[in-house]
């Protein structure tokens, strides 16, 4: 496993699906780019490897890294 390798990614059929979901329409190339940079900057990336690392380690592991 190299250190770029992807662990998650998101792409614009992700978004397409959402907004099908709660606008009951897709969004325009325009609109996606308004919404993308709060994509980016709101996405809690830290929080889910934190709760990924505290689901499935015991905290005596944790603590012994």
């Amino acid at each position: 496993m190299s250190d770029e390798e992807l662990i998650y990614s998101l792409n614009i059929e992700d978004v397409q699906t959402v907004a099908m979901e709660v606008m009951e329409r897709t969004l325009s190339r325009t609109e996606i780019e308004k919404i993308q940079k709060f994509i980016e900057e709101n996405i809690s990336w830290y929080d889910a490897i934190a709760d990924a690392i505290h689901q499935y380690f015991s905290e005596e592991e944790i603590q012994s890294l």
